[in-house]
């Protein structure tokens, strides 16, 4: 692994599904604006069609500096041979740039460990050989983590972990395990709207599908929220600690939070834009009050 501290992202970043339900043109002038707004990384997932390391070459293609990370490779959506050649490829056409982030992801597979598997995939990533050109930087790896166990697989088979849908506590217990070396990446969701109702309202149908999910619920449970606060939609305090809302300053003072709890990257979800539209606004004005409070600090 090539030192989780230089992978070179720099503090915030954007993650987007926005991706999924836009033409390909409109996904090339979103990323190309973000790189001239000044951001320096970009995630996607691998979770409504578009593959991972397709997505993530055109992204690089149409970019110059950007950094695109995979947030999630899916381990199940293709054998460790493909991945270790996909990445290999990355490497080489854009160097220091790609970052090859994996995680189980996808629906319970019933007698299936998920720690088991990632070692199992990981094992067979670090025994392979190709003929293809060897790139001349590394390829850098993150693993999706948020148990301890799997955080400690990240520390020593990583470059470090990505979290996601995490509270700030939680930033800091993951860089207790990880130690000071590993790079550790927290993704959280945000919403500019400063009227509580609405703001919950739309937080909550977010989290939905999230405080459903087996491996989610048990998520939440290890972050301390009880039973009672995940039912029902969740409690007051799940969705504000989960979901940034407010005004541009208080968000980003909000996500600054994770930064001090020990995230070397945060990664920033705009949520609340409609399917097929763009979060560029809201990506501008996220830009700007970054730079702001750079500016005064």
């Amino acid at each position: 692994m090539t030192g989780g501290k230089r992978l070179g992202l720099g503090t915030f970043g954007i993650y987007t599904f926005d991706f999924e339900h836009q033409p390909a043109a409109m996904i090339r002038d979103a990323a190309q604006e973000l790189e001239e707004l000044g951001w320096r990384a970009l995630w996607i997932p691998e979770l409504l069609g578009r593959d991972a390391f397709s997505h993530a070459g055109y992204l690089l293609a149409s970019t110059e500096r950007l950094s695109v990370v995979n947030g999630i490779a899916r381990i199940w959506s293709r054998e460790a041979r493909w991945t270790y050649g996909a990445a290999v490829l990355l490497a080489d056409a854009y160097p220091e740039r790609h970052v090859l982030g994996l995680g189980f992801g996808g629906q319970p597979r019933p007698g299936v460990k998920p720690l088991a598997a990632m070692s199992a995939y990981l094992d067979e990533l670090d025994t392979l050989e190709t003929p293809n050109p060897r790139p001349r930087g590394a390829i850098r790896r993150l693993l999706a983590a948020y148990g301890p166990r799997m955080l400690e697989l990240a520390r020593e088979r990583a470059d470090g972990a990505q979290t996601y849908h995490v509270n700030v506590a939680h930033t800091a217990q993951a860089r207790e395990i990880l130690g000071p070396e590993a790079f550790l990446a927290v993704e959280h969701p945000v919403l500019f709207e400063t009227d509580p109702g609405r703001a919950r309202a739309l937080a909550r149908e977010h989290l939905h599908g999230y405080l459903e999910t087996p491996y989610n619920l048990a998520k939440f449970r290890r972050l301390g929220y009880t039973d009672d606060e995940i039912t029902g939609g969740g409690s007051d305090r799940l969705v504000d600690d989960l979901v940034f809302w407010g005004d541009p300053d208080t968000v980003v003072r909000k996500l600054r939070g994770h930064a001090e709890a020990g995230a070397d990257h945060v990664a920033v979800q705009v949520i609340g834009v409609e399917r097929g539209g763009s979060a560029l606004p809201q990506w501008r004005l996220l830009a700007d009050a970054l730079r702001e409070r750079r500016g005064r600090g």
